[in-house]
């Protein structure tokens, strides 16, 4: 078992669980079961959109999902946006928790917070905690010029 990575760069800070596999566009996956992947946004993709103020799914329980493909969208505070498959396979559907509460996503990003589960496998270019540490550094920077 690892430690998690305490990360900061700049003015942002989080917390990266070594047990998850992170993407390029700022998502989670965490195999909950062998096979089944829940999905969650990184406390930098909340941070992007704000507060999320609704959350719609364009698939069914049991379609077929590939990565990236659209499978609904987020909106928050500051931005609105297309939601991407980062596992490929079977949609095994949202979160229920966010049927009542979308505030869980900030305040068990990590935990309860997760949008959705797919049976299948993550995007083959998911990273570890380090490896989105190195990519978190390179878009901070980005940002910053």
């Amino acid at each position: 078992m690892s430690p998690d990575i305490y990360y900061k760069r700049s003015r942002f800070s989080t917390r990266l669980p070594w047990d998850r596999r992170y993407t390029a566009s700022h998502f989670w996956v965490l195999e909950a079961e062998p096979g089944r992947w829940r999905v969650g946004l990184t406390k930098f993709a909340a941070r992007m959109l704000g507060d999320v103020v609704d959350l719609d799914f364009e698939l069914g329980e049991g379609d077929a999902v590939a990565v990236g493909q659209t499978i609904g969208s987020l909106e928050g505070f500051k931005a609105r946006t297309e939601l991407y498959a980062v596992v490929q396979g079977r949609f095994l559907g949202p979160n229920p928790v966010l049927t009542t509460s979308l505030d869980v996503l900030d305040s068990d990003r990590y935990g309860a917070g997760w949008l959705y589960a797919v049976e299948g496998s993550p995007d083959p270019g998911s990273l570890d905690a380090a490896g989105y540490a190195a990519v978190l550094d390179a878009t901070i920077d980005r940002m910053r010029e």
